[in-house]
């Protein structure tokens, strides 16, 4: 067998490991970490709003985002400014199967008068409804079970693949929503609230500024508009959530805060009943 010399065999070797497959890797670290949040927290500090969302949507850093509305009675002014940023920033609504007819009118109206380019539907996942909630009746006995599998569920299927996303929550509208920060993260993902320090006055102003359509019902009482079954009208001096899951140790659907307890800063959680 013929002898290979040294500067054959490390020939050889190069060639082997020229040619030897590189390991996929995957990169599962989080896009957003808190760092992120407290650098974005610091960069827009007295920012105004559409300011900073103007600049966030040019520079185009955020990955993959979307805006997720309720189309209640204060959605129109976060839709708006982010409809002037950008008009094609992709807008999620959670239709639950048991909303007010009000409601899903009031999405058509504001989509069409905001020019919304990119709007989508995310609803609760059918076979769980049949075995989980049968009757429509589980939001009378366990509403956070009934939130669970009608709203956060079905958001989270929606967020997949997101990066970031934008909450219209402001601090003001109750007290677990004290302290609310423009940037947050969450699972890995870089939550926006632009409105988090916005009061009820800078909210009517705006909608009177831009002439902006009003939410049906709220002129018949209902400050802060969910599903039907779960709320009522506010009465005069009322926080503004008041009608929302009236009777109940309850002021969250789940989105913002987790109802499996896991929480300790809301002490409105319920273990839904599975």
């Amino acid at each position: 067998m013929p002898q290979m010399d040294g500067s054959q065999s490390g020939a050889s070797d190069m060639s082997s490991s020229a040619t030897a497959r590189k390991l996929d890797t995957i990169d599962s670290r989080p896009r957003f970490t808190q760092d992120d949040a407290d650098a974005l927290n610091a960069r827009f500090e007295g920012v105004d709003a559409q300011t900073m969302l103007r600049a966030l949507f040019a520079e185009d850093e955020l990955g993959e985002i979307a805006v997720v509305s309720s189309f209640g009675t204060e959605s129109a002014v976060l839709l708006h400014l982010v409809a002037k940023a950008d008009p094609a920033i992709p807008v999620v609504f959670v239709d639950t199967l048991r909303m007010f007819p009000e409601t899903l009118a009031y999405r058509e109206t504001l989509i069409e008068t905001f020019g919304i380019k990119n709007a989508s539907v995310v609803t609760p996942n059918v076979d769980v409804l049949a075995e989980k909630d049968p009757n429509e009746l589980r939001w009378s006995f366990d509403p956070d079970g009934c939130c669970e599998i009608r709203k956060v569920e079905p958001l989270a299927r929606a967020k997949n693949g997101l990066d970031a996303w934008i909450s219209g929550r402001k601090a003001f509208q109750s007290i677990t929503r004290e302290n609310i920060a423009r940037f947050e993260v969450e699972d890995g993902r870089l939550k926006l609230n632009p409105l988090g320090n916005w009061i009820k006055d800078d909210l009517d102003a705006y909608f009177e500024e831009h002439d902006l359509p009003r939410h049906p019902l709220e002129a018949e009482g209902y400050l802060s508009v969910g599903c039907a079954p779960c709320t009522s009208k506010v009465a005069p001096g009322e926080d503004a959530r008041a009608g929302r899951w009236r009777g109940w140790d309850k002021t969250e659907c789940g989105i913002h805060t987790p109802i499996d307890g896991s929480d300790d800063a809301d002490d409105a959680n319920n273990q839904p009943v599975f």
